[in-house]
């Protein structure tokens, strides 16, 4: 594997605009794999945690339980490149489409995504 940097490919009027005000310091990061478009995770990243996301070219969140930066994959080698970043409209959410290196089990649970829980709706029920 190569630890060669990845570029991350944003705006030039984006790169300073992330609104990390409204949820006292933080904003939500999905992580889609680049190239089936399936969501992966989702976590949160402070101002810390963004920067070091675009120095290192992988993703790093801020663990709101253990109130400390977490570089995804570091432990299990399932890291995630980033591909491409974008904001939201309202420069409050970040969207990071990643190659997962690894094995690609990106869930802690040992899934490729983390959103393997269907949920049914209650309009489904009555249509049913």
């Amino acid at each position: 594997m190569s630890d060669q940097k990845a570029t991350v490919k944003t705006a030039p009027e984006q790169t300073a605009a992330i609104d990390f005000d409204k949820m006292d310091g933080l904003v939500p990061g999905i992580v889609q794999d680049a190239r089936t478009g399936e969501v992966l995770m989702l976590g949160f990243l402070n101002p810390v945690s963004y920067q070091k996301t675009r120095e290192t070219g992988f993703v790093t969140f801020w663990s709101r339980t253990r109130q400390k930066l977490w570089m995804k994959g570091e432990t299990s080698g399932n890291r995630l490149r980033v591909i491409s970043a974008a904001t939201d409209c309202d420069n409050d959410t970040l969207l990071f489409r990643v190659q997962v290196e690894g094995d690609g089990l990106v869930c802690h649970e040992g899934t490729v995504s983390c959103f393997t829980r269907p949920i049914k709706l209650d309009s489904e029920v009555s249509r049913g």
